[in-house]
């Protein structure tokens, strides 16, 4: 995922944490807000709460990132995408069945693939 379109400050996840608007599943919980970017921007938090293993955490976050680069969301908003302790045992294709799910429910999916 190109840099433009993550989240790397702090202060641009707590914009989101505070706010934004949440959509919640099973895996993971998706908060999201406009803004004034006019493209979609992502951040992942996968902590440390659910495994003290990086090597766990990294394989969650990788596979999240891939499943939203690949899906046709709505430009414009700020995303972040917290993991949720069942998202460890997921696959790949479970996790972007998730994510399409919570994207779905907030509206950010574009209508092709809705």
């Amino acid at each position: 995922m190109k840099r433009a379109r993550r989240l790397r400050k702090g202060r641009e996840f707590d914009a989101v944490y505070e706010e934004g608007t949440v959509v919640s599943g099973p895996l993971l919980v998706l908060r999201y807000r406009p803004n004034e970017v006019g493209r979609t921007r992502w951040g992942f938090a996968v902590g440390r709460r659910l495994t003290k293993k990086a090597t766990l955490r990294n394989r969650v976050r990788r596979r999240l990132r891939e499943a939203a680069r690949t899906l046709p969301v709505r430009e414009g908003y700020d995303v972040v995408v917290t993991a949720r302790p069942r998202a460890l045992e997921a696959t790949y294709w479970e996790l972007r069945d998730g994510l399409t799910a919570a994207l779905r429910r907030a509206g950010l999916l574009e209508a092709s693939e809705e």
